[in-house]
């Protein structure tokens, strides 16, 4: 496992007046072989085609330390998501409340849910949607990562703003057909032509940077950019895949310490218009997403910052439950019936544990992270890019970025226009009812406004 951290040495507590300081950190987090991938439903680890990395920032001197961290994971829910927060914050001495975690949703990558394992390992199939002992390894050392990266942080003077097109990666997962149904389902690797030559329908081409720097030296790079992250999957072969391979390029590219990418709102966004499946076009779309980043660090603008000039915010929302999920007794007899394979048995206790959540009052978080003239929202679930192109139309005068699949609890989450249409993303793997859209709408255009 490789750990490294960008910064130099500073203090580790923050004091009133203290400027302000960034740190940044990447710790090698790929699973072992036997590892359960992409929450059972794929086969699990049998050799690493490239390694999978947690990449992090904390910043300081605004308050107590804001940490957010992007992992090459296909998902961190539930109990997952909140213990890794609770870990980052006591090492950091913050409040979880001012952590965002998010994973990238590559599928040849782990997944997280604690009560869902040991509702599944009651059953006999422990370590079929998550390795607990790995996963506890992996909490535990990023918060020591993350400690380390305030331990080492850097003065910030100025921060950067760059926005540029991705072209021929992003494309509408779902095509609608006259009857106002869903037609096709574009899913990553899209074989059937007929599909893959409609048009690229509703998606957000660009890519935003934001930099932070001490003078003229550029100490971390974080990016922003929506769609589905996988070229061909389901093998065992481990891989970060174009998003992340474009993500490792760029960074070799401008020689910087540390490159974070987010998972904008892609829930209904894949490349599948650009792919057919074939292994070539994972370098091919890995070298668009490094064009593009490059483009939009060469537009990248700077301008002065100081710690009045960052400020994090929360919105904690009660998401509604799917009618399909309010009666338990049938999920536990899905659970409990043995005709199903491990991995579709092991999916209900993930819809038992959220509804189970939901139903106890359970609140999510949304974040709004303020950085100079940037607002950056931090979102739950696989969040349709309505929701991301909504939150520019609320603040049209700045620079808004989101970052999306954070807590993975509720799955897809579609527009309230969407679910009648039909398609599997607001079916059986959206664990929330359509009255989401007027509950997140509400959260994010107050954080905005």
């Amino acid at each position: 496992m490789l750990l490294v951290v960008a910064g130099l040495w500073g203090p580790t507590t923050v004091r009133s007046g203290e400027p302000l300081r960034v740190g940044a950190f990447a710790l090698d987090v790929t699973p072992p072989v036997g590892t359960p991938l992409c929450d059972g439903l794929v086969r699990p680890v049998e050799s690493i085609d490239d390694p999978l990395w947690a990449k992090g920032l904390v910043l300081a001197g605004s308050g107590k330390p804001i940490v957010v961290v992007a992992f090459d994971w296909v998902g961190i829910g539930n109990s997952g998501y909140d213990r890794f927060r609770e870990a980052i914050a006591r090492a950091v001495g913050s409040d979880p409340d001012r952590v965002a975690v998010h994973a990238l949703h590559q599928h040849d990558a782990p997944g997280l849910d604690f009560e869902a394992d040991e509702l599944a390992t009651a059953r006999n199939l422990g370590r079929v949607i998550c390795d607990p002992l790995f996963a506890r390894q992996t909490i535990e050392r990023v918060a020591a990562a993350a400690r380390q990266a305030l331990d080492a942080a850097k003065p910030v003077t100025h921060v950067g703003v760059g926005k540029a097109r991705i072209e021929q990666v992003a494309s509408a997962r779902r095509v609608i057909g006259d009857d106002g149904k869903v037609k096709f389902t574009r899913t990553s690797a899209t074989k059937n032509a007929e599909a893959r030559a409609m048009p690229e329908g509703t998606i957000d081409p660009f890519v935003q940077l934001l930099s932070f720097w001490n003078g003229d030296e550029p100490t971390a790079i974080v990016s922003y950019y929506a769609t589905h992250p996988m070229s061909y999957y389901g093998a065992g072969r481990v891989s970060a895949d174009f998003i992340g391979l474009g993500r490792e390029a760029f960074q070799k590219e401008v020689g910087v310490g540390t490159c974070i990418h987010f998972n904008g709102a892609g829930g209904n966004v894949t490349a599948g218009k650009y792919n057919d499946g074939d292994r070539a076009n994972r370098a091919l779309l890995a070298e668009r997403v490094r064009r593009g980043l490059s483009a939009a660090w060469k537009a990248t603008k700077k301008s002065p910052l100081s710690a009045a000039d960052v400020a994090w915010s929360v919105e904690p929302v009660r998401l509604p439950l799917s009618e399909r999920y309010r009666d338990e007794a049938p999920l536990i007899e899905k659970l409990d019936d043995e005709k199903l394979t491990p991995g579709a048995r092991a999916q209900f206790a993930r819809h038992i544990v959220f509804a189970r959540r939901m139903k106890a009052g359970h609140a999510i978080p949304i974040q709004l992270l303020r950085v100079g003239p940037a607002r950056v929202l931090h979102m739950p679930g696989e969040l349709f890019v309505e929701y991301q192109l909504a939150a520019q139309q609320m603040l049209p005068d700045a620079p808004v970025m989101t970052a999306a699949y954070g807590d993975y609890g509720p799955g897809y989450i579609g527009m309230s226009w969407s679910y009648p249409q039909g398609g599997y993303e607001t079916g059986a793997v959206s664990r929330v009812a359509p009255e989401v859209e007027a509950v997140l709408m509400a959260a994010m255009r107050k954080l905005l406004k």
